[in-house]
């Protein structure tokens, strides 16, 4: 452990952000496969929720710096695909 103050204030900052970055990949990840579920399920109203969602999700985990902006474009493309094939 650190011994200077601003140090340790730092580790423990850097650990709540640690949790909340973990959450938010989560939620991602999660937000993803909730829209690739519905696409399985043919369900076309919950895939268009899901994806919704999802883009929500992607797009404030790119202003937040958790993940790039190619990624989110990247997985909303791809996604967008796979809820038009329902349709």
């Amino acid at each position: 452990m650190a011994n200077i103050k601003s140090q340790k204030k730092r580790a423990l900052t850097n650990a709540k952000a640690q949790v909340k970055n973990n959450a938010e990949r989560t939620e991602v990840k999660t937000a993803i496969k909730n829209v690739l579920k519905a696409v399985d399920a043919k369900d076309a109203e919950a895939a268009k929720a899901a994806f919704d969602k999802a883009n929500s999700v992607l797009d404030k985990a790119v202003s937040d710096g958790i993940k790039k902006g190619n990624y989110a474009a990247r997985q909303k493309s791809r996604l967008a695909k796979a809820v038009n094939t329902i349709g």
